[in-house]
């Protein structure tokens, strides 16, 4: 017979009993060997009272003596070893049976140990900072709707001359690429406020429409749908720093880092105080309360940060629902709210996120620099969804709250600008400067409120002491722009060009003499084209072809008076007269423009490279005796102009682009390229008439005439 396993042996012997059957048809001694054994070893007491112990466990939990649901609710928060699930090793984390496993620049081990009471208590007493002083507490917002005028295509101005949008009187939307396109609030199913549409009436570009397609996203690295749709009741984060220059659409780079109480905010925040050592010292987001409960935001945080967005959501909206008086659960709820608004590219998404930013701000106790925080990043993301006047009471509030922070006063002009409101950011940036005079920001945009007050000379120091400052926000293409032209339009044309070529060389400009801002990279850059370098050779056929008939109906509308013909706006004249008649705009007709055209507009509806260009126009220009147009840049390479002569004097008219100068010809089509600079002189005894009809750059791809934002 075979041995017995357990080697112990006892002097007393049982009796043999009776055998008996087992499950597998097989029969066996119920007390061990034949040579006799205890009836019950005690490997085999240990056995029952470990099943004992299960059985206890299972009814433990049954009769809920265990709170298993607010355990079961952490469980995805708690993904120690990175292994990407939760199992029984994490678990034993959980209930603070086991340290984790997780290297230590991932976690800190004091966020792992300890069950929640344990790190409540452990966390009181290693009182890691002094407690926060109560933060002034921000109204309620007013939930009326903003009221901001609605202007749409079909009332765009024909006096819109958009080859001189970067002369506009208000900063034009970012440069930068974004990765969060606007759905089209028609699929939104919020009460969406009026949508502001193109140009406003001085001309100056104030939101980019987002493409039809809201998943479409532009494949050029400088520009998106930025401003889509008005503030309404309900109001991101998917980075992690705030940016130091207020241009509330760019997005800064995330941090990858976990653990510290300042995950998830500006480690670069603009007026930030710093230590003895000269570095900036780490936000304070947690109050007494939100200590208690570091370790579950910790875990929530750290799914948000391994881009785990769904997870992190789901897990802060956990810990608001059971701590809702905590403002750094509910501010984690906002940053993964706008997280997945980036992901999904939902305008819904991000309204929560902008309201939970602001539950955030109103929670009782909440840090000042949480405070901050929330509601720097509720104004920024307002702003990108074009929510300006929301915007505009969000950046009041924080400066009410905090009037000392004069980062915070020079957000708030930019939001004016933003609003078209010059005199509102006029007054903001002069009261930044009376108590900080050498504030490189406020003088870039101070200056830049001057020259668009046409008040050139005084605008040129302000905007040359804010360039040279270097401080965040001012090495922007627009202000050495603006600061080139002003020089130019004094006189100092070498002074100017000192400007542009520096403006080129921090790459904001393709070259000295192409200093468009909107750009596709890798597009044919030359001033002047040919019809068959252009590829349209069939358009510049029918344009020459038929110019009289073009030419006979442009000069019944002149004739009739109907005021058709509206005056260049846009500041571009040194002297004299100009008007245009506009009859696309966008890629699309303005108004019933075409009614007193029509045969115009019946030739050119065979065109989508024309009547489809998103970034041009199709327009009469009508230019008289003495008229002078500064050098200038239009705002995009990604067209090309068409000039087609219909009544031109004998001498007298002339263009310069670059440094080629050309005349126009009756029945003849110049083209050039308006993003190199340009200039006009109208020197003749009688008017100018001219047809232009802007073209998509024939080296753009189908694609991207579909999804390129308009301007």
């Amino acid at each position: 017979m075979g041995q017995r396993k357990n080697p112990k042996t006892h002097p007393k012997k049982e009796a043999k009993t009776p055998s008996v059957e087992s499950k597998n048809g097989k029969r066996t001694e119920a007390g061990g060997d034949a040579g006799g054994g205890p009836k019950y070893s005690i490997f085999t007491w240990f056995v029952v009272l470990a099943l004992l112990g299960v059985w206890s466990s299972v009814a433990v939990v049954y009769f809920d003596i265990v709170d298993y649901d607010s355990v079961i609710g952490k469980l995805t928060a708690y993904d120690t070893d990175g292994d990407g699930d939760f199992d029984v090793e994490d678990a034993k984390v959980l209930l603070g049976l086991k340290g984790a496993d997780r290297p230590p620049v991932e976690v800190s081990p004091d966020k792992n140990t300890e069950t929640s009471e344990r790190v409540a208590e452990t966390r009181s007493q290693q009182a890691e900072e002094p407690a926060e002083a109560t933060s002034p507490k921000v109204p309620p917002e007013e939930v009326a709707s903003e009221g901001e005028p609605t202007l749409h295509n079909d009332q765009v101005s024909g006096s819109q001359d958009v080859e001189s949008e970067i002369q506009a009187a208000v900063p034009l939307p970012p440069l930068v690429d974004e990765d969060f396109v606007p759905d089209d609030p028609a699929d939104s199913l919020s009460s969406y406020e009026n949508e502001v549409h193109t140009i406003d009436t001085t001309g100056v570009l104030v939101e980019e429409t987002p493409p039809t397609d809201s998943v479409a996203v532009e494949s050029e690295q400088y520009l998106s749908g930025s401003k889509s749709t008005k503030e309404e009741v309900v109001e991101g984060d998917d980075q992690i720093e705030i940016p130091a220059e207020p241009e509330p659409q760019s997005e800064t780079p995330k941090e990858t880092d976990s653990g510290s109480e300042a995950q998830g905010i500006a480690e670069k925040q603009p007026g930030e105080k710093l230590n003895e050592k000269g570095k900036k010292k780490k936000p304070k987001l947690l109050n007494k309360f939100d200590k208690t409960i570091k370790a579950e935001i910790d875990a929530a945080e750290k799914l948000r940060k391994k881009g785990k967005v769904e997870e992190a959501l789901k897990a802060f909206e956990l810990l608001v629902q059971q701590y809702p008086q905590s403002p750094r659960a509910r501010y984690g709820k906002a940053q993964a709210e706008d997280d997945l608004a980036d992901k999904l590219r939902s305008n819904d998404m991000l309204q929560k996120a902008i309201n939970s930013y602001r539950e955030a701000a109103e929670l009782p106790d909440v840090t000042s620099d949480l405070l901050r925080a929330a509601l720097k990043r509720r104004a920024e993301r307002q702003q990108f969804l074009g929510r300006m006047r929301g915007s505009l009471m969000t950046l009041e509030k924080l400066v009410q709250i905090f009037p000392e922070d004069i980062s915070l006063k020079n957000d708030l002009g930019v939001a004016h600008l933003l609003l078209g409101d010059n005199k509102g950011a006029k007054q903001v940036y002069e009261e930044v400067l009376a108590v900080s005079p050498n504030d490189g920001f406020a003088k870039v945009h101070y200056g830049f409120i001057l020259k668009s007050e046409n008040k050139i000379a005084e605008s040129i120091s302000y905007l040359k002491e804010g360039l040279e400052s270097g401080e965040p926000g001012t090495d922007d293409g627009r202000f050495y722009f603006h600061l080139g032209d002003a020089l130019q339009r004094v006189g100092d044309n070498s002074q100017a060009y000192y400007w542009y070529e520096l403006g080129h060389k921090h790459g904001h400009f393709a070259s000295v003499w192409q200093r468009s801002l909107y750009n596709v990279d890798g597009l044919k850059a030359q001033p002047w084209w040919t019809p068959k370098e252009t590829g349209y050779t069939d358009l510049v056929k029918t344009l020459e072809r038929n110019w009289k008939t073009i030419r006979d109906e442009a000069l019944a509308v002149m004739d009739q008076n109907t005021g058709l013909f509206i005056p260049e706006e846009e500041n571009l004249r040194e002297k004299g007269e100009w008007g245009q008649y506009t009859l696309w705009q966008q890629g699309r007709k303005v108004g019933n423009s075409c009614h007193g055209v029509p045969k115009t507009c019946s030739l050119l509806e065979r065109y989508p490279e024309a009547t489809g260009c998103k970034r041009g126009q199709i327009k009469f220009s009508v230019m008289q005796p003495g008229t002078h147009v500064w050098p200038h840049t239009g705002p995009t390479n990604c067209r090309l102009r068409m000039h087609l002569g219909l009544v031109i004097p004998k001498r007298g008219c002339r263009i310069r682009c670059t440094n080629q100068t050309r005349e126009w010809e009756e029945g003849k089509v110049l083209i050039f390229d308006d993003s190199f600079e340009h200039e006009v002189w109208q020197e003749a005894d009688s008017y100018r008439l001219i047809f232009i009809v802007d073209v998509w750059h024939p080296e753009l791809t189908q694609y991207q005439r579909q999804t390129l934002s308009p301007i």
